[in-house]
C-alpha cells in the first residue's frame, strides 16, 4: 500500500510554487489568477486547483518549473534596514543584502526596523512555520540595552509578565550582562514573540530600549557573521534546529513538561 506515500499527495496549485521554491503562496496565487501558469499544459486561473508534485508538469509563462532546493540562509540584520521584500517609501530592505542571491526566500519571523542581528530566511515553508509556531516553543535569544540601570525588581515585572492591550506579554529568561551608571545590558528569552514584544514591554514600564540585537535561535547563534552579511546555514546548523524542532512537545519526544 502507498496511499500514505507524500509523493502522491495532492496539493494546491499556489502552494505547489511555493514549495518548489518560487516564490512565496500569496505571489504564487496573483501568478496563478493571472493566466500565467500552467499545469500539464493548460491554463489554471485556480489556485487551490490541485496538484502532484513530482507528476505533474508545471510551467511559468511557457517555462517548465523545477524544485529550486531548499535554502537556509542566516543574516546579520543591521538596525534601519526593513524586514521586507519592497518598500513603498523606497527604504532599505533586507533583500538588498543578500548580494548575488537569486533563489527566492522569505524571512523566518520579523526584526523591526530598529532592530539587529540573527534573521533567518529560506524557501522551506513548512520549517520556517514549524520555527515561528509559538506551539513550537523555540526561543529566541536577544541582548537588549536599556536607558536604567536595572534591578530585581524590573526584572521580576518581565519575569511574571503583564498584559498591554489584548497581549499578555512576558519574558521567559531575563539576566544582567553589564551596567553602567545609567544603562544596562540584558540577556532576554522569548519563547513566544508577539508583534514588539520586548519593546512594548520596556515602553509599558516606562524603560527606554536603546539597542535590540537577536543573538540566538534555539541552539543556533550569530556568532562573528559581520553586520549586513550572510551566508547559508552548514549541514551542521541545519541539524542543530531540526534535532530542536523534532524534541518539542506534540512530537514522538519530549525535550521537558
Amino acid at each position: 500500500m502507498q496511499a500514505d506515500d507524500r509523493s502522491s499527495r495532492r496539493t494546491g496549485l499556489a502552494r505547489a510554487l511555493s514549495k518548489l521554491g518560487y516564490c512565496s503562496r500569496s505571489r504564487a496565487a496573483e501568478l496563478v489568477r493571472s493566466g500565467k501558469v500552467q499545469l500539464n499544459g493548460t491554463v489554471r486561473r485556480n489556485p487551490e486547483f490541485p496538484v502532484v508534485l513530482g507528476r505533474d508538469r508545471i510551467e511559468l509563462s511557457g517555462s517548465r518549473l523545477e524544485s529550486a532546493g531548499k535554502r537556509y540562509i542566516m543574516l546579520n540584520k543591521p538596525r534601519g534596514v526593513i524586514t521586507t521584500a519592497s518598500d513603498e517609501k523606497g527604504r532599505k530592505t533586507v533583500y538588498g543584502l543578500l548580494g548575488t542571491e537569486t533563489h527566492w526566500v522569505a524571512p523566518v519571523g520579523r526584526l523591526d526596523k530598529a532592530s539587529e542581528g540573527l534573521l533567518l530566511l529560506t524557501n522551506d515553508s513548512e520549517w520556517a512555520s514549524r520555527i515561528t509556531d509559538p506551539r513550537g516553543h523555540v526561543p529566541k535569544t536577544y541582548h537588549v540595552q536599556i536607558g536604567t540601570v536595572a534591578d530585581s525588581q524590573l526584572i521580576n515585572t518581565m519575569l511574571h509578565g503583564f498584559r498591554v492591550g489584548t497581549d499578555w506579554l512576558q519574558m521567559k529568561e531575563v539576566r544582567l550582562l553589564r551596567h553602567g551608571k545609567r544603562n544596562s545590558w540584558l540577556e532576554v528569552v522569548l519563547e513566544e514573540g508577539k508583534n514588539r514584544h520586548i519593546r512594548r514591554m520596556f515602553e509599558h514600564v516606562e524603560v527606554e530600549v536603546l539597542r535590540l540585537v537577536r543573538v540566538a535561535v534555539g541552539a543556533l547563534t550569530l556568532g562573528d557573521l559581520p553586520k549586513g552579511k550572510s551566508r547559508n546555514l552548514t549541514a551542521a546548523e541545519k541539524q542543530q534546529v531540526d534535532a530542536y524542532l523534532n524534541d518539542q512537545p506534540g512530537n514522538k519526544s519530549t525535550r521537558r513538561n
